[in-house]
């Protein structure tokens, strides 16, 4: 099932890539602003760098430092990625993991762009796993994601990973969807809620001893308090699934792979279903958007 699950996200994550979504539209930039980006951190990096795919800002929070080395998992367009790079600066290096073809490709445009038609020097990105990272052990100073960790259909392997390749006394800065209580089983069911970003989710003591068991210390998980819902503000958006991208068609309006097992995404019942799923529960009911901070032994 945990393949499927990749290909499932892989395949919705790869149309978000092709979708056009960027900082140029408003209901983008609403979403940003929601997870705690500034206008004036938008205005500094490719407006399709940013696809209203946050559910916090792990830079405002991981306190980067020039010289730096710093991963990013799940970079996306690369968002965290060019801001990061600001922060390390030249003598630093920000670099990008992600496992859509299509996002690591959207990125390393950007990239162009972000370096006026050359990429920066101290950026890079490359298409992998994250609970496989192509990076030595010991050479992180500090690892970021952004509501990504989630969508790992083997978050222990993930978290040990993140150990791995954290230098002794680096650092981890994520923001990511936990659980504050039981999903609603015809909720965690669904795959389409598990690319939404929800069902995929783990309960935060789990999350927390997950971290603990890979050996990193000083764990700390903040639940924001901010309103997942606002999800709902992007109309077609395929990621994250909410009752007005259902309703404009973006979310489960057309089919993955058809070769995965599950039900036809492009039918009216499937369609509708999902949509009243989504309209009869509260997502920040048992879900949290939260940050999360954890240290590597020295």
């Amino acid at each position: 099932m945990s393949n499927d699950i990749e290909k499932i996200v892989q395949s919705r994550y790869g149309a978000v890539a092709q979708s056009g979504l960027s900082s140029e539209r408003d209901d983008v930039r609403q979403v940003a602003a929601a997870f705690g980006y500034t206008e004036e951190e938008l205005r500094s990096i490719p407006a399709d760098a940013n696809m209203g795919l946050s559910c916090g800002n792990p830079i405002a929070s991981a306190s980067l430092r020039p010289g730096e080395v710093v991963v990013d998992l799940g970079s996306g367009g690369g968002l965290d990625v060019f801001l990061a790079a600001q922060k390390v600066g030249p003598t630093g290096r920000a670099i990008g993991i992600d496992m859509t073809e299509e996002m690591i490709e959207l990125a390393r445009r950007n990239a162009i762009k972000a370096g006026d038609g050359k990429p920066p020097a101290n950026v890079e990105f490359h298409l992998a796993m994250i609970d496989d990272l192509p990076l030595p052990s010991d050479s992180v100073d500090c690892v970021i994601s952004n509501c990504v960790i989630n969508l790992a259909a083997d978050k222990h392997a993930v978290f040990r990973e993140m150990a791995r390749v954290l230098k002794p006394g680096g650092r981890l800065a994520i923001s990511d969807i936990a659980l504050k209580k039981a999903i609603p089983p015809e909720v965690g069911q669904d795959i389409l809620a598990y690319v939404g970003c929800v069902a995929g989710a783990i309960p935060i003591e789990e999350y927390k001893q997950g971290l603990i068991s890979s050996g990193l210390t000083a764990v700390e998980i903040v639940d924001t308090g901010a309103d997942l819902n606002v999800y709902s503000k992007i109309a077609g958006q395929s990621a994250c699934c909410t009752p007005s991208a259902h309703d404009q068609g973006g979310c489960c309006g057309s089919a993955v792979s058809s070769d995965l097992p599950v039900l036809s995404q492009s039918t009216p019942d499937f369609h509708n279903r999902l949509t009243e799923l989504l309209r009869k529960y509260d997502v920040n009911d048992f879900a949290a958007s939260v940050k999360v901070f954890a240290v590597k032994p020295r």
